[in-house]
């Protein structure tokens, strides 16, 4: 029985990915073991959003060889497609698999033995046109869900539909088929996934379903406790899906909305499809509806135009947000965007400035969030993250809670009274009696 390890960079989209592929392995009797237990193979699933996660996938193929020197490597993801030949001439890697080769692997590498030269199976990415879904189980407490794939927006600095393709969806009835699944492995919570979930509903390059439909029919299923919606463009965030959520007693209240900068100018320049204004709107629009609603936002810094003032644009419409916290990005240049061509280079030892200052926020930002939940009562889903004695979990807006270990509650969704922060910025919680209503 040969031994396969898997390592996964990036997003949730690529943690869904990795599980599917790893059950593809364990149905025909191949044994997964952790990364470091000397495996006969190895899968890294690769991201290539910055120039960091290219270096990154160097550095864990280096890690793969000091574990196992005569381990198979296949790299596979992102990064694979958009530069297979340069991936190839990594040492130590032996096969390169593109966007849709990564789920057809045992086609091409079905005895997985070493050759003098690696293999490399990429398409081009026009062909790149079919669903595949995924979704992850037995990794962690909450389960990620693959609902779309794929963008058609083209911003001027993102390298993802060289990497994914165009959008495209798994069908609102096939989805339900998943949960049902996943609802009998005893999974509580569900993260929908995606490139970009708000333009769900394209199947053969054809408009069939909404995003609403989805979160329409998932509001009623049985077996699952909370979906959460993972990252979703602002355009693309309607009412009607901000009023379900607030209805719902499933859905969770959580958003992720990217921003990407707060002046329109620059937003412009990224070729955007949305300014300030609505971004403004549909927060004012949640918050009305949902106060307590968590809201996460990315950022990027140090885009090929931003100037002191623009930045400093940003920067204050972003304070005067009401928002829990940041996901900040600095700018890097990445090869077959059209903001590489831009000129007007923000140096780097500026964009580092000033993404240190975003972060900064984002720390105030989530405190006065966390601050704001003081004494509230709440449901936390407990994982297995044991550290020091305690137990952690989310609250239903993604407050990061511990309360003292306590087996029995792993897994499970219980009534907490959410009392101080810690050195640590975590929620310290009091578990309610589990038979309590919450209020």
């Amino acid at each position: 029985m040969k031994r396969v390890a898997f390592y996964t960079l990036g997003c949730k989209l690529n943690f869904s990915e990795t599980s599917t592929i790893s059950r593809m392995f364990e149905e025909r009797d191949f044994q997964k073991v952790a990364f470091e237990d000397t495996p006969d193979i190895f899968v890294i699933n690769t991201c290539s959003v910055t120039d960091n996660a290219d270096k990154k996938c160097r550095s864990i193929v280096r890690e793969a060889k000091k574990i196992s020197p005569n381990a198979f490597v296949a790299i596979i993801g992102c990064y694979a497609q958009l530069k297979p030949s340069e991936i190839a001439e990594i040492p130590g890697v032996d096969a390169v698999l593109g966007a849709s080769e990564k789920f057809k692997l045992f086609d091409y590498l079905n005895d997985f033995e070493r050759m003098s030269n690696p293999q490399v199976y990429a398409c081009d990415i026009s062909q790149a046109n079919t669903f595949y879904s995924s979704y992850s189980i037995n990794d962690r407490t909450r389960t990620f869900l693959k609902v779309q794939d794929g963008c058609n927006y083209g911003c001027a600095f993102c390298t993802i539909p060289l990497a994914r393709g165009k959008s495209r969806s798994d069908s609102v009835e096939n989805i339900l088929q998943n949960v049902e699944e996943i609802a009998q492995t005893g999974v509580k919570e569900i993260v929908l996934t995606g490139v970009n979930i708000g333009d769900f509903g394209i199947q053969d390059g054809h408009r069939e379903e909404k995003f609403f439909d989805l979160v329409k029919a998932l509001n009623s299923v049985e077996g699952i406790e909370r979906f959460r919606i993972s990252s979703i463009e602002p355009n693309l965030l309607t009412n009607e899906i901000i009023e379900l959520v607030s209805r719902s007693k499933k859905f969770v209240p959580h958003f992720h909305i990217p921003l990407q900068s707060g002046s329109d100018t620059i937003l412009r320049l990224m070729d955007r499809r949305y300014r300030t204004d609505l971004y403004r709107h549909r927060l004012e629009t949640i918050k009305s509806l949902m106060p307590n609603c968590c809201i996460g936002v990315d950022i990027i810094v140090g885009f090929p135009g931003e100037d002191e003032k623009e930045f400093l644009k940003t920067f204050e419409f972003i304070n005067a947000l009401d928002i829990s916290y940041l996901h900040v990005f600095t700018y890097s240049e990445r090869p077959n965007t059209r903001a590489n061509e831009m000129g007007k280079v923000v140096e780097p030892g500026v964009r580092a400035e000033r993404s240190k200052m975003l972060r900064n926020l984002s720390e105030k930002k989530k405190r006065k969030f966390y601050e704001s939940n003081i004494g509230q009562k709440a449901t936390v889903l407990f994982e297995n993250d044991i550290k020091d004695g305690y137990i952690h979990g989310f609250t239903e807006n993604y407050v990061r809670v511990r309360s003292i270990y306590d087996e029995s509650i792993i897994n499970m969704n219980i009534p907490v009274m959410l009392d101080k922060i810690d050195g640590d910025g975590v929620m310290l919680a009091e578990i309610l009696e589990p038979s309590l209503v919450l209020a």
